[in-house]
């Protein structure tokens, strides 16, 4: 499936993955300022969506622990083309077989290891926001902000904390 959204200059994203139901207070405070945000996967429960779609538009993907009727109506992966960019979006990066076919295609976005990455493979940039709730392997929770612009996009990951007002570049 391919949505699309009108672009405009600095188009700013919100990135999420793996809250698992819970969405940390610190959330609403990195994504204060942007255009859309894109949850990767095991979002956990449907109220999560909503506390989120209270700050910006959301597109959503269906992860590998997401169950119930809510859940059933996400699609696995979606293709979204915001102006001149295309970003595909599923939980699991190593079940993308191949990248879409796609001229304007840009970044991959996905979840599941609750752990932040960003490299580029091809030309192509691939961002995992890490887990903004249940964070393993030491790292902290975290979300990410894609900038997107006319000749590319820059990324931003955010450290969560605990408490409302705080949030820390990493």
């Amino acid at each position: 499936m391919t949505k699309q959204i009108e672009f405009k200059d600095n188009f700013l994203i919100g990135v999420i993955s793996d809250t698992h139901g819970h969405l940390r207070a610190g959330v609403q405070n990195a994504f204060e300022t942007v255009d859309l945000i894109i949850h990767a996967g095991d979002i956990g429960d449907e109220k999560v969506l909503k506390e989120l779609s209270q700050i910006a538009p959301i597109v959503a993907v269906r992860g590998n622990m997401d169950f119930g009727k809510w859940a059933n109506n996400l699609p696995k992966s979606e293709f979204i083309e915001i102006g001149p960019i295309g970003v595909y979006v599923l939980h699991i990066a190593n079940s993308l077989e191949a990248a879409p076919g796609n001229s304007h295609f840009k970044a991959i976005i996905s979840g599941h290891t609750h752990r932040s990455d960003v490299y580029e493979k091809n030309g192509v940039t691939f961002l995992n926001p890490g887990s903004a709730s249940y964070p393993k392997f030491g790292h902290p929770a975290s979300v990410a902000l894609l900038k997107l612009q006319r000749d590319g996009l820059s990324i931003q990951l955010i450290e969560l904390k605990d408490r409302e007002n705080e949030k820390e570049e990493f």
